[in-house]
């Protein structure tokens, strides 16, 4: 009895987890005289998705959002993944002197929200060339994913026993070596699930976008997606949820892709 009423309860969140998929869906396949006197809640087809992701793919630029994103989701994340696990180490198994210090100053970044250091963020980049550039993009966003990724891989590697160590001392090794061929492939899974994790993050980002960008060429693409929806845009509501499937396709791609290595790295406990 127990369970199936826990089956019954997933298999119900699952559902109400798929409801906005299922809206995003059925509306973005129908025309705009469609969506105008059909129900959001009902589907008629897939006649005019085609016509209105193109239509998004066109009018907001999309691929030049996409390609601006991508080199961001993949530098800034893997960037921050190296940082982190750089600092874990140093403060672990190097028992850095003051370690526990320096890794709340990396942490205490995270305890302020980012609209309070938003406008003397965008000043700086003014003042130092960075604003509207791709380097100061992966930049910010890199400054951003450390202070998880040091914080999950001093978790992790708390967990590495000590003798690891003084054993690869023993035989010789370098503090490099040590550190990029016995740490680093020893917490693959845990780098794969904050580099999954940190991707998604950035991909969705849409304030920073806003502020810090303003040529096609370099905004991300959720501020090309926000720019449909604008005055100047134009386009319909079935376009935007179009656009919104497109670029939603990327992510749901990299998590299928490293699915097995993202669950063993939360399985971790890490998180």
């Amino acid at each position: 009895m127990a369970d199936r009423m826990r089956k019954a309860a997933i298999v119900a969140l699952g559902l109400l987890w798929l409801t906005p998929v299922y809206l995003m869906l059925a509306n973005a396949a129908k025309t705009d005289e469609q969506y105008g006197l059909v129900s959001v809640w009902q589907a008629v087809g897939f006649d005019g998705l085609w016509q209105n992701m193109l239509a998004a793919w066109e009018r907001g630029r999309i691929s030049e959002g996409i390609a601006s994103t991508a080199l961001y989701s993949v530098a800034s994340p893997g960037l921050a993944v190296l940082v982190g696990a750089a600092a874990g180490f140093a403060i672990v198994a190097l028992r850095l002197k003051h370690g526990f210090v320096w890794f709340s100053v990396i942490f205490s970044s995270t305890v302020f929200p980012i609209q309070m250091v938003l406008m003397p963020l965008f000043i700086g980049y003014v003042e130092a060339d960075l604003y509207d550039t791709r380097a100061g993009m992966i930049l910010i966003y890199t400054a951003i994913s450390v202070p998880f990724s040091a914080f999950v891989m001093r978790n992790f590697f708390s967990g590495i026993a000590r003798h690891v160590f003084e054993a690869a001392v023993m035989d010789g090794a370098a503090t490099w070596q040590i550190f990029w061929r016995i740490y680093l492939p020893m917490s693959g899974s845990a780098l794969v699930a904050i580099f999954v994790l940190q991707a998604t993050f950035i991909w969705n980002d849409l304030l920073l976008g806003l502020t810090l960008t303003q040529s096609t060429e370099t905004r991300p693409v959720m501020t090309a997606l926000s720019a449909l929806q604008s005055t100047y845009g134009g386009s319909t509501m079935p376009t935007v949820l179009a656009g919104g499937l497109i670029v939603s396709i990327p992510t749901i791609a990299l998590f299928l892709i490293m699915q097995r290595s993202f669950t063993r790295g939360l399985a971790l406990g890490q998180f």
